[in-house]
């Protein structure tokens, strides 16, 4: 049985369909890119996998358990979590109390002091151990980045759905929110990640997802999905390498 099938999943706005019949499958600990111009759907894909949204038709589940319309604190209990394209962080809070509010509210719902032992692992994993009394509001974008990926893997998921994660990076810190999501394959989470970085996908997806007015076109190989004349009509041609 796969671990993630998205199977002809669906969402209309009014008369526009945003995500049109949309089917795949993941396997547990794989790491995969969803591609595609703006406005393809992809965005709207990750709302529908992660409960943001209810679907308009298909269904979604995660080890034979239906993720597909339910309330995203159900789904956050069955293991999955999400960044997302503007950094989500409570500015107000310091790095500590933004990490341990999923480690409360994640898949195993800790509390008192295994919620910090939580909070405090998944700031070491991403970079921040030694600031968690910092106020989050007070961090550099790239930190807020890892603050708000900390906050991900604080629900400890076992699929984890990055939208456009790396997106704002300069060179140097673009290669290292490369390095970091590369050690998350350690951990054996599945990944999926929407990104228009080209050279990011490259160096972390052995498998690439391609979508394109709300239909999903390519799905393979991320050097053959690169190369296909249909993805390089679709979404390359439009942006360069690293849009």
């Amino acid at each position: 049985m796969s671990f993630l099938t998205i199977d002809k999943a669906t969402k209309r706005f009014g008369g526009l369909t945003a995500v049109n019949e949309v089917s795949f499958t993941l396997q547990e600990g794989e790491i995969a890119g969803l591609l595609g111009p703006n406005g393809s759907g992809k965005t709207t894909l990750i709302n529908l996998v992660s409960g943001a949204l209810p679907v308009s038709g298909g269904v979604i589940t995660l080890e034979g358990k239906t993720l597909s319309s339910r309330r995203p604190d159900v789904v956050a209990r069955a293991g999955v979590a999400r960044t997302f394209q503007l950094v989500r962080i409570l500015p107000s809070l310091t790095l500590m109390e933004n990490v341990m509010i999923p480690a409360v509210f994640g898949a195993k719902a800790h509390w008192g002091r295994a919620a910090e032992v939580v909070a405090e692992t998944a700031l070491a994993q991403v970079g921040l151990k030694g600031r968690e009394g910092l106020r989050a509001g007070d961090l550099t974008y790239i930190d807020q980045k890892r603050l708000e990926l900390a906050r991900a893997l604080a629900a400890e998921p076992r699929l984890l759905l990055l939208d456009e994660w790396l997106a704002g990076l300069n060179p140097t810190e673009l290669q290292q929110g490369i390095a970091l999501i590369r050690s998350l394959r350690e951990t054996g989470i599945t990944v999926l990640m929407v990104e228009h970085i080209m050279e990011a996908v490259r160096a972390l997806c052995p498998r690439a997802l391609v979508m394109n007015s709300g239909i999903l076109i390519a799905d393979g190989e991320t050097g053959a999905v690169l190369s296909d004349p249909q993805v390089i009509a679709a979404y390359l041609g439009q942006v360069d390498a690293h849009a």
